[in-house]
């Protein structure tokens, strides 16, 4: 579109005054010599005007902004192609005529550029600019202008620039988020390890208080601590997630059937009044993300589903295959462009209302505080997916329901390779083995003990890395298990099992931690590492260190808590 297309050519519309020019008023006493120069003098500066107006208009039509002329009654003098485009330009031109300013912003906003202009012409100072709603009503709900206004010198009107501001406002939102993001994660690792240790000592003592066959009273009691516990660190382990601090376990998985494998489970946790449906198109597609975790978000979405139906609905579970030929703008941020393996979770409740659905991914953002909601659940799906290398959208119509997409970048699926199980004669027996247990807290090395002692094992302890590497000197005999905390003064635990396993290549090892950077972007399967997450129980931690023994190396069977 050119600019003659919404408006006449600037150098008919811009009058003498917008180019100042030294023209004397004619003297009659001085006869008509005098009036011949006046004139010529006035040819002469309409002349310049008209070059200057000509050299004027390819950097008015060129500027990517909406530029537009007001005169003293805000109506539209000149305008350029960019201003006539974010007005709605194609209707425009086909009238003839420049769209006036009211066409560029939403009804609701037209009082508020009213006054941007009005203060314009008033004022001696430009005021500040504001952004608005466009006037598009298929416009993401994100979308804006940043409009700004400035009075002319010369005659009274104002050059009002208008340019689509939703880019930089997402820009500056995906900024906060990422600096808000940064100050949880700091806040959630900074806390985790302490916290999960604590926790993990309180059950500990609490399930050696139960061991004892208490009185009902004390049962029930010591039952409650070990909830509330538990609870605390599914806590740790949102926050964890949300702020994207989590060690995940990726690994190659086919879409369809891990959907179908939890949809297995659903019905139960939905009860009888949610009917639940399957759409699953993605066979043959894989995606590569933690098992445990997509588990978690699947469950997660389903039982916001569930509560947001009131117990009666649909839920349905989809899976399809996309290809992006340019990146898409979704409200909680772009998706580039590429093969993706999308997985829906759609409900027929009451939708979302449109003012809370941009804030629905914040942390301890929640509708539902009265009946113990943490505001933890759709943070942990959003932080989960994003450290998967997914990303997540949500589209939602009051009244008719709402649909959560997960996009993954789509795997083709590979034959699986078989391994043959240990053989009898090399596998460890899973009872009376020798375990090093390292920990630098006394309590939760006396619980560890206790329980391993219970399982049959016998344990040697240590302090810290130091003291583990003093009991083994050159020549001594292998330890069939390693089970260390990875945070301990000195050196970690992952330094620690990586010095053993060089001077014991078969040795097992088994990491119990409440949170370490150290897990952050570690292979712990190319490592030889296992995960057990604080905190614990003591049937977790028997669970896993017999599945290590027994060489069981299913990451979803001995990291026990962290999946849970």
């Amino acid at each position: 579109m050119t600019p003659e297309a919404t408006a006449a050519p600037i150098d008919e519309q811009l009058s003498l005054p917008f180019l100042p020019a030294a023209i004397d008023a004619p003297r009659p006493r001085r006869g008509r010599d005098v009036n011949a120069r006046a004139m010529q003098r006035d040819v002469n500066a309409a002349a310049l005007l008209r070059e200057a107006a000509a050299a004027l208009r390819p950097l008015f039509a060129a500027e990517e902004a909406g530029l537009a002329i007001l005169d003293a009654a805000g109506q539209v003098v000149a305008a350029n192609a960019g201003y006539a485009l974010l007005a709605g330009g194609d209707a425009w031109a086909t009238a003839g005529t420049a769209p006036p300013p009211a066409a560029l912003v939403a009804p609701g906003e037209r009082e508020a550029l009213r006054h941007l202009i009005k203060a314009a012409l008033d004022g001696p100072r430009a005021p500040a600019p504001i952004e608005l709603r466009p006037a598009d009503p298929n416009a993401t709900p994100d979308a804006c202008l940043l409009i700004s206004c400035r009075r002319l010198r010369a005659e009274p009107g104002v050059l009002l620039r208008v340019a689509d501001a939703t880019h930089r406002r997402r820009l500056e939102r995906e900024l906060a988020e990422a600096s808000r993001l940064q100050a949880v994660g700091a806040l959630a690792g900074g806390v985790a390890h302490d916290f999960n240790n604590l926790l993990t000592a309180i059950i500990g003592s609490a399930e050696a208080v139960l061991a004892q066959a208490p009185p009902p009273e004390t049962a029930d009691e010591m039952a409650r601590v070990m909830d509330a516990a538990t609870r605390g660190g599914t806590l740790v382990r949102q926050l964890l997630a949300f702020a994207r601090q989590q060690a995940l376990r990726p690994r190659l998985v086919a879409l369809d059937e891990a959907v179908h494998s939890l949809a297995v489970l659903l019905p139960r946790l939905l009860g009888g009044g949610v009917r639940l449906t399957l759409g699953l198109d993605a066979a043959g597609d894989g995606v590569i993300v933690d098992p445990g975790q997509l588990d978690q978000v699947l469950l997660n979405l389903s039982v916001n589903a569930r509560d947001a139906m009131g117990g009666g609905g649909e839920l349905r579970l989809a899976t399809s295959r996309i290809r992006l030929r340019r990146p898409r703008t979704e409200a909680a941020g772009a998706i580039p462009a590429g093969d993706w393996a999308v997985l829906e979770v759609g409900d027929t409740g009451p939708g979302i209302p449109p003012e809370i659905l941009p804030r629905i991914f914040e942390p301890f953002f929640t509708t539902r505080r009265e009946s113990g909601g943490t505001g933890l659940g759709l943070a942990t799906v959003h932080g989960i997916v994003q450290q998967s290398g997914g990303h997540l959208s949500v589209a939602s119509d009051p009244g008719v329901g709402t649909v959560f997409r997960l996009w993954f970048p789509r795997q083709a699926l590979e034959t699986p390779v078989l391994t043959a199980p240990p053989s009898a004669a090399t596998r460890p027996t899973t009872t009376q083995a020798h375990v090093l247990l390292v920990d630098d807290e006394p309590l939760i090395r006396r619980i560890a003990e206790r329980t391993l002692v219970a399982a049959g094992h016998r344990v040697t302890l240590a302090e810290d890395a130091e003291a583990a590497l003093d009991l083994l000197p050159e020549g001594a005999r292998a330890p069939d298990l390693l089970l260390s905390d990875i945070s301990m003064p000195g050196m970690d635990g992952v330094e620690l099992a990586q010095r053993l396993q060089r001077r014991f290549p078969d040795l097992r090892v088994l990491l119990a931690s409440g949170y370490s950077e150290r897990l952050l972007g570690l292979d712990l399967d190319a490592a030889r590492l296992r995960l057990l997450a604080k905190p614990y129980r003591a049937a977790e931690l028997t669970e896993a260190v017999g599945a290590l023994l027994a060489g069981v190396v299913d990451p979803a069977a001995v990291e026990g808590s962290a999946t849970r």
